[in-house]
């Protein structure tokens, strides 16, 4: 099976760190043009340094903006006015008590996980629908589906991303352009391994280690038992932004490594 985007380019928000990084290089794998997008020069500039390290031939260009607020979003519009490809990755998780999250944080929330892809969207799959071809990818997760008692606001967050990509996706039937959202589990990034920087300095064990026990004890249905590696959730999301995936959209599809105990979804 080969995945080919040459001539292909394709925005991914948040693509500096994590996931989206990892979906960036394997977008550059295939030969799309990818656009890295982050809120500063220097972090913008290490992921496509990255990226080259084990891609030398990637075709990257960069966007310095904040897709979190609509002037970020206005930034990317005149820097990148179309494109082939939208992984609407960007977004904050923590953990904290219900009872202790206040308006603001919930609106922080709503406005990067929720709004910055509903922007993009809106803006890009208009172009793609007039070219008859484009793939909208949306990076919801698990937690949208089975609501952490600890991350209630996260996942309410994550559940909107999975009635945007699906109402989309109705909107867009006939058009040639798919919308689809992953739901991925509990994944060994940055952002992980800093929420369990206290748990780590009580257990001291290593970062993989404490990323896998918090599978293990937050996550028991997990199949896997572990936390999924980056690349095992880029691939996906490669495979969904290839011509290969014409027939799949409207789906919410899980790289969780089991965690969500049904038969459907």
């Amino acid at each position: 099976m080969k995945l080919d985007l040459n001539n292909r380019v394709a925005i991914v928000s948040g693509s500096t760190s994590g996931i989206g990084l990892g979906i960036a290089r394997g977008l550059a794998k295939t030969g799309a043009t990818v656009v890295i997008i982050g809120r500063s020069q220097s972090s913008v500039t290490n992921a496509m340094n990255s990226i080259k390290d084990g891609v030398p031939e990637a075709k990257l260009r960069s966007v310095i903006a904040d897709l979190g607020t609509e002037e970020g979003a206005k930034v990317l519009f005149n820097q990148e006015p179309t494109a082939d490809i939208l992984i609407n990755n960007l977004g904050i998780f923590n953990s904290n008590d219900f009872f202790t999250v206040p308006d603001t944080e919930w609106l922080d929330f709503y406005n990067i996980n929720v709004l910055s892809g509903v922007r993009l969207s809106r803006h890009y799959a208009q172009h793609m629908a007039s070219q008859g071809w484009g793939r909208i990818i949306f990076v919801s997760s698990e937690s949208g589906v089975a609501i952490p008692s600890d991350m209630i606001n996260y996942g309410v967050t994550k559940s909107a991303n999975l009635a945007v990509s699906h109402g989309l996706a109705k909107r867009l039937a006939g058009t040639g352009v798919t919308v689809n959202a992953i739901l991925p589990g509990p994944t060994f990034t940055d952002g992980l391994k800093e929420m369990l920087t206290d748990a780590m300095a009580k257990s001291g064990l290593s970062a993989r280690e404490q990323a896998d026990e918090f599978v293990r004890s937050a996550r028991p249905s997990s199949i896997i038992q572990r936390a999924a590696d980056v690349d095992e959730v880029a691939n996906l999301a490669v495979y969904l932004a290839s011509p290969l995936s014409s027939a799949t959209t409207g789906a919410a599809l899980r790289v969780d490594g089991g965690v969500v105990d049904t038969l459907a979804m």
